[in-house]
């Protein structure tokens, strides 16, 4: 009878270890799910706050530079991955003309804009090389979820974001080659090494997860959680990124500041006028000219902060030219507000339906 009661009792104790246990996973998991939700929800304020909090106490985002910057980017791009299935990639060919059509205006209107705001406010040639990185750059991933938003075409939203980022190794540079001050030297195959390993591997390795493990209960759990992770992983790029450029923004004041944030406001409104104009002209539906013009307008600009400091900064240039550090500043006022303005846009659109 001891042992009977021995045992009943020591299975009671594991039951209620175990389901202790299962209640501590069931909860950890909510609060990362609500948390994930909290950021994704207000990831300009979020950005906003980390670029303060950088500017304030530069210490506490000295260490996000160089290859910590672009492991950072590579978590980004491997969310963006993840969110990848066969039926994405089915829709790059399913409809060819229209992502032919978006991929087009992105790496022609946002790379002349770019370059055409830089001559008209006469731009030294670092901050020109910054704006106009943010022009060559691929579709941002929150696009995707600002067409959803204000009920836009998603498939054909993730199938642009897609297709930019697969051709981003080869136009990026060379448009940049082509569009920037001849007095910067542009290291083309260097860029396309990088923007190769910071964004179609972990892209790949996402889409491969994704296609492998995307029916299993565990793997769907991570993946909704990614949209924080990613936001996260932006937020310690921008400060990473307004820790390195403080000391300038401390010498040339408030007028800097106001200077690229017109550039970058010019920048960004353009791209999204002229991209819902080619969606017009082509007579597309109201659900695709706003998912063209969000697409259009919204660049990756994490992805110019990281390759403006591995290829326009990096120690060795600033060691002889501390001035270069100021092609990152376009690059991280463009992080914070193509989320606000992204934000903006879709609730506008929204309220043009309600009315």
């Amino acid at each position: 009878q001891g042992c009977i009661t021995y045992k009943s009792h020591h299975c009671r104790h594991n039951t209620e270890r175990q389901d202790g246990g299962i209640f501590t996973l069931y909860n950890m998991t909510t609060l990362l799910l609500r948390t994930s939700n909290f950021l994704a929800s207000h990831s300009s304020l979020y950005v906003i706050l980390a670029a303060i909090v950088a500017f304030l106490l530069p210490e506490t985002f000295s260490w996000v530079k160089g290859d910590v910057s672009s492991i950072i980017l590579g978590i980004i791009m491997l969310t963006m991955g993840l969110t990848l299935s066969i039926d994405d990639f089915r829709e790059l060919f399913r409809r060819p003309l229209d992502i032919l059509i978006g991929a087009c205006a992105q790496y022609t209107l946002m790379p002349m804009i770019a370059w055409g705001l830089s001559m008209m406010f006469d731009l030294n040639p670092y901050l020109s090389i910054g704006i106009i990185l943010v022009g060559c750059c691929p579709g941002g991933v929150s696009s995707n979820i600002m067409s959803y938003l204000c009920r836009g075409d998603v498939a054909y939203s993730v199938g642009m974001t897609t297709a930019s980022t697969l051709l981003a190794p080869l136009m990026t540079p060379l448009l940049v080659w082509w569009l920037a001050d001849t007095r910067i030297e542009v290291d083309v195959a260097g860029m396309f090494r990088g923007i190769l390993l910071i964004t179609l591997i972990p892209v790949g390795i996402g889409f491969l997860a994704n296609t492998l493990l995307g029916k299993r209960k565990a793997f769907g759990q991570i993946q909704s959680i990614m949209p924080g992770i990613s936001v996260t992983c932006l937020a310690l790029i921008v400060g990473g990124v307004v820790a390195q450029v403080t000391p300038q923004l401390m010498n040339s004041g408030v007028a800097l500041f106001l200077l690229m944030l017109c550039v970058v406001f010019l920048h960004n409104t353009l791209g999204y006028f002229t991209g819902y104009g080619i969606g017009s002209l082509f007579g597309f539906s109201t659900a695709k000219k706003r998912t063209i013009s969000i697409e259009v307008g919204m660049q990756n600009a994490g992805m110019a902060t990281v390759l403006a400091t591995s290829f326009f900064a990096k120690p060795e240039i600033l060691s002889h030219n501390p001035e270069a550090i100021l092609c990152v500043v376009p690059c991280a006022i463009s992080c914070a507000y193509h989320s606000i303005s992204g934000t903006i846009l879709a609730s506008l659109f929204v309220k043009m339906d309600q009315k």
